[in-house]
């Protein structure tokens, strides 16, 4: 215990320090060595296919490289900074300094041309300030249809300064000074670079503004606030729905119950109202359902927290992995929720197996990740990319994993088990479950996923191209009260929507609704996934089997996430609206509802007869 309460707030710690050190000024005097860091090499159409700077044959500093210390969200992030040659003192001009002179190889001009015809880029960091610049260039002699391919052996730095901070940097290659590596197979070739400074009245404080600018351009801001606009019409007119429509039908719906029986007319048993001695009934595998209720729930409280450090401007553009690194702090902390909400389910629906309950909740909320990981971690390890983590990374994951995110879900079941916990049922379960009549196609589960998932999915449409481009191209996405905001629409509308698939289901003598409502509410992460497939193919150049399979890899278990947490509202929104519906019944006799259920119906009586909708 006391090692897990150890890690816990060690790993808040971390995650406070995640903020990048882009935000702390520092103060320079004229002739200050800082130091230029290169950090990676890449394909620019695959953001994650990324490499190790001196995979190509540059000039390396006089002492040997040193990689800079880097926090575990640079780690997975791929990030891997370390030392060059360059020179760039605080306000000194420096014209036409020599880096090297280099013999290159054929292996080296192999090298070269490869990565000039990708189309590679670099990045570099200066007092933490983000700096990028393409290896070479490609040109076509249009009169003899030859292709040649060049590199940049000659860089200009111009930099901004406002007394003694450094505020802006930016690099450009001379075109005059290039080197035609294309039938070579051996040259001399001299790397130099220019560093040119000049006085801004920009403040510290607002230097990152210029990576932010994309997403405030008034053509994106219109964007933006038509998808929040969609989203809040979908809200309220939903809101509207389930306030006076559904509402109306539920009391007319009673009022017509009670005056049959008062006429002594007796109906025949149709309806919500006649399924009272089913509809409390605990769900088929109701183990399973249970861990995936509590995972659900840890995946609101990860997303909730994370979005609300965002809107709160915790995260910096170019923060190198302060994103990441809180994702994994919040994951382990919210491990507890996972355990108290699963155990909760499966103490009502009267489980005694507490230990497959723990186990089960841990394998789904780690296992598909691991999955994926192992897999595309072998995949970048086979191309010798920096997103393969080292051994060290691993295992303080592992250790995260093991000593932080798996005693938190035990002692959240160990919490959930020793509540007071019953199904707050107001009606007594019969032993015999009612039998369900023959439904038509459009009352099954598939037809109404499908109508359940359209709206919720619906609202976040416009915003996933930007978050889309910002994971997995080159755009910076900053506005974190805007996704806020769209997420939480996503989140009332699956509960609403739930809930009125729901009614509909019981008006036709349907009483499994437990396993339906979750289906449902998370059906939405389908259609997520399905607009993973049209990005991928419309929306962006990504290529090459190590970008695929990060792409889909990866996506795949951020769409099983929304689907569970989605699953997990509507679920748990309309357990509230048929508990409420049945309690609100006037007709109690009618009902059976003389005596509250006081003990849960047990799972294997309760898996009798049937199965999964």
């Amino acid at each position: 215990m006391g090692v897990t309460m150890a890690l816990a707030l060690l790993l808040l710690a971390l995650g406070a320090a995640s903020v990048t050190d882009a935000e702390r000024n520092r103060s320079y005097k004229q002739g200050d060595s800082v130091m230029l860091y290169a950090n990676k090499i890449g394909p620019f159409l695959n953001p994650t296919e990324v490499y190790e700077f001196y995979q190509l044959p540059y000039c390396q500093p006089t002492g040997g490289k040193l990689y800079k210390k880097a926090s575990l969200g640079e780690v997975l992030e791929g990030d891997r900074l370390v030392t060059t040659p360059f020179e760039l003192k605080f306000r000194t001009d420096v014209k036409d300094a020599v880096l090297c002179n280099k013999t290159l190889s054929s292996a080296d001009l192999m090298k070269f041309r490869d990565v000039v015809k990708q189309d590679y880029y670099f990045q570099m960091f200066y007092d933490d300030l983000p700096v990028w610049g393409f290896i070479g260039k490609v040109e076509k002699e249009w009169q003899t249809g030859t292709i040649k391919f060049y590199i940049f052996s000659h860089w200009d730095f111009d930099v901004s300064y406002n007394n003694d901070s450094i505020i802006d940097i930016n690099v450009s290659p001379d075109p005059l000074r290039v080197v035609n590596v294309t039938t070579a197979d051996q040259m001399d070739v001299q790397f130099s670079f220019t560093v040119r400074w000049r006085e801004t009245s920009v403040p510290f404080s607002r230097r990152m503004d210029r990576y932010t600018r994309y997403s405030f351009l008034p053509q994106h801001l219109e964007i933006h606030w038509f998808g929040l606009m969609q989203a809040g019409v979908i809200v309220v007119m939903l809101a509207s729905y389930f306030s006076t429509i559904l509402t109306r039908v539920l009391k007319n719906e009673c009022k017509r119950y009670s005056r049959d029986d008062e006429l002594c007319n007796k109906p025949a048993e149709a309806g919500w109202k006649y399924l009272h001695g089913d509809v409390f009934r605990s769900p088929p595998q109701y183990n399973l359902f249970s861990a995936i209720m509590g995972v659900g729930a840890q995946v609101l409280a990860m997303v909730t927290c994370a979005l609300a450090l965002g809107s709160a401007g915790i995260f910096h553009p170019y923060d190198r992995g302060g994103l990441l690194t809180a994702c994994v702090v919040l994951y382990a902390l919210s491990a507890g929720i996972a355990g108290y909400v699963s155990g909760r389910h499966y103490k009502l629906f009267g489980g005694t197996n507490w230990v497959s309950n723990v186990v089960l909740c841990t394998c789904l909320s780690t296992g598909p990740l691991l999955v994926v990981f192992v897999f595309t971690d072998a995949v970048a390890a086979s191309y010798g990319s920096t997103a393969s983590l080292p051994l060290g990374t691993i295992g303080v994951l592992s250790l995260i994993w093991a000593l932080v995110a798996v005693p938190l879900t035990v002692l959240g079941a160990f919490a959930a088990k020793r509540t007071q916990a019953e199904l707050e049922a107001p009606c007594r379960t019969t032993e015999t479950p009612r039998p369900v009549p023959p439904l038509p196609w459009y009352r099954t589960a598939l037809p109404q996923m499908i109508l359940a998932g359209v709206l919720p999915f619906w609202t976040i449409y416009i915003e996933l191209y930007y978050v889309f481009a910002s994971i997995w191209g080159h755009k910076v996405y900053t506005i974190y009260s805007v996704l806020a905001f769209i997420v939480a629409t996503a989140v009332i509308t699956a509960a609403f929507v739930t809930i009125a698939l729901t009614h509909s289901q019981m008006m036709v003598e349907d009483h499994r609704w437990w396993w339906r409502s979750f289906l449902c509410g998370g059906s939405a992460g389908v259609f997520l996934y399905g607009y993973c497939f049209f990005y991928f193919f419309a929306r962006s150049d990504m290529n090459g089997f190590m970008q695929t399979s990060f792409f889909f890899g990866y996506n795949a278990v951020v769409c099983y996430a929304f689907f569970l947490m989605l699953g997990s509202v509507g679920s748990f929104a309309t357990h509230i609206f048929v508990r409420r519906m049945y309690r609100g019944s006037k007709d109690r006799d009618d009902l059976l509802c003389k005596e509250p259920l006081k003990e849960p119906l047990l799972g294997k009586q309760a898996e009798e007869g049937q199965a999964l909708p």
